[in-house]
């Protein structure tokens, strides 16, 4: 297997995002250059050596799970992708159990979606494309995920090699690469990236400004409690992340949604992270939630501030 997007533009011909073609390949290039990550050059080595395993039967709507042919040194192999973040994944009998338990959050956010059958979708900061195959478990007939990081993108590959699905693809592209297209997307989702952001309305103009009209947008981010115009802004880290700006009260968040002139917007979901959904584990060994909470009142940040609280929130173009 190696990091090869021909197949994908075979698809973007004839369509609406045909004009792609000529733009992202130096894009692609540009997010895959080998002095992004020093360890890009082993990664691309493992892909190639992953091995070639006879599958019985492939599930993307309940989990993701590949059964067949097993091999001693499969998961050797991937475990040298760590840290591994999104998942859990089940690849021929290799159960690779991540930090966050993303299929929760999937179920959280799904039975509140339009139906994603035949819907060409986006998903914003998607690490390595977990629920990218959950949404073409969905059957949607293609989700283009983006996220900057060479070690996630080697990561989607790596599954890709096994699940040989057409309908899902990971670039290494933030927000900002996507090429200005006419609004194509049926669905687009930004989860766990508005936070990070420095213009948190920018960022929600220009998800609205990819979406179709009618199109549907689905925001999961960090809330904290409060009223209507109540945002945190951290001085410092929130829960040690060093790179979060801003968050916002649900209403705040349904107040921003609303000036950047969406409708139909309604909170399907607020949910506390529990350690049990986001844990260190064999693949990804570093601190997590447990060490990012107060040890004397886990309701508080290591910092001081609210413990985590994520909330779904969809609205329409």
């Amino acid at each position: 297997m190696k990091i090869d997007y021909s197949e994908f533009f075979k698809q973007l011909k004839d369509s609406p995002l045909e004009p792609w073609i000529e733009l992202l390949p130096e894009r692609i290039a540009h997010g895959l250059r080998h002095e992004r990550h020093g360890l890009l050059s082993e990664w691309e080595k493992i892909l190639e050596q992953l091995p070639n395993l006879e599958s019985s039967s492939t599930e993307l709507k309940t989990d993701v799970r590949v059964k067949g042919e097993t091999d001693p040194h499969l998961e050797a192999m991937l475990k040298r992708f760590h840290p591994w973040r999104k998942g859990p994944y089940h690849i021929h009998g290799v159960n690779i159990d991540t930090e966050w338990r993303s299929d929760w959050k999937w179920d959280r956010v799904r039975p509140h979606l339009q139906p994603l059958e035949g819907r060409t979708v986006l998903d914003v900061g998607c690490g390595n494309g977990y629920h990218c195959w959950r949404m073409a478990g969905e059957g949607a007939k293609l989700v283009v995920g983006i996220d900057p990081s060479p070690m996630f993108v080697c990561q989607f590959f790596a599954m890709k090699h096994f699940i040989q699905t057409p309908r899902a693809w990971v670039l290494p592209l933030g927000i900002e690469d996507v090429p200005d297209t006419p609004a194509v997307f049926d669905t687009v989702f930004s989860m766990g990236v508005l936070y990070h952001r420095k213009s948190p309305l920018e960022h929600i103009e220009r998800l609205k400004s990819l979406l179709r009209p009618d199109g549907e947008l689905v925001i999961e981010t960090l809330v904290v409690d409060g009223s209507a115009g109540d945002t945190l802004t951290p001085n410092g880290r929130y829960a040690k992340m060093r790179n979060v700006w801003f968050i916002p009260t649900v209403q705040t968040l349904e107040y921003w949604m609303h000036r950047c002139g969406l409708t139909n917007i309604r909170t399907v979901d607020i949910n506390t992270t529990s350690t049990d959904e986001q844990r260190s584990t064999d693949w990804m060994t570093f601190d997590s939630l447990p060490t990012f909470l107060d040890p004397a009142d886990p309701s508080k940040t290591i910092e001081g501030h609210p413990a985590p609280k994520r909330a779904v929130v969809i609205a329409t173009a």
